[in-house]
């Protein structure tokens, strides 16, 4: 009887460990689409006015879900493996993207808005190098 409670509890890991892997990789999945397909199209396709309502409404959503699901994913981790370095990574993304939707996110718009495009520039900049850091870590995560 012993033999299959631990089947079992073994197999919840298995099937555990897949869904924190389905969540990492859809993160990636959502940021890679996001970066060479939703912004490049959206940039070529809208005129300038419409683009920019539509970055900052997609903003807010890509950054929410991308950390909510990080978030979830991290809580397995931690219960069956405490803090290990994949879990490190993972929490380091997870503190980029609240970084990016709470601070960085209104600094841009900011910066845009008051036409201040030096800063506009730099702020940008810094959240693409964000986002590319995010994908290296991130693909270093599940490999």
């Amino acid at each position: 009887m012993s033999q299959v409670f631990i089947s079992l509890i073994n197999l919840n890991r298995v099937m555990l460990a897949n869904i924190v892997f389905a969540l990492i990789s859809g993160v990636l999945a959502i940021m890679l689409f996001f970066s060479f397909v939703v912004a490049p199209l959206g940039f070529k396709t809208l005129n300038e006015k419409s683009f920019r309502k539509f970055i900052r409404k997609i903003f807010p959503f890509y950054y929410s879900i991308n950390l909510s699901l990080l978030l979830i994913a991290s809580i397995p981790i931690y219960i069956y493996h405490g803090m290990n370095f994949s879990l490190s990574l993972i929490l380091i993304c997870a503190v980029l993207f609240a970084v990016s939707l709470f601070v960085l996110m209104p600094m841009i718009n900011n910066f845009r808005d008051k036409n201040k495009l030096r800063k506009f520039k730099i702020a940008h900049t810094t959240s693409v190098i964000i986002n590319f850091v995010q994908i290296f870590i991130l693909i270093l995560v599940i490999v």
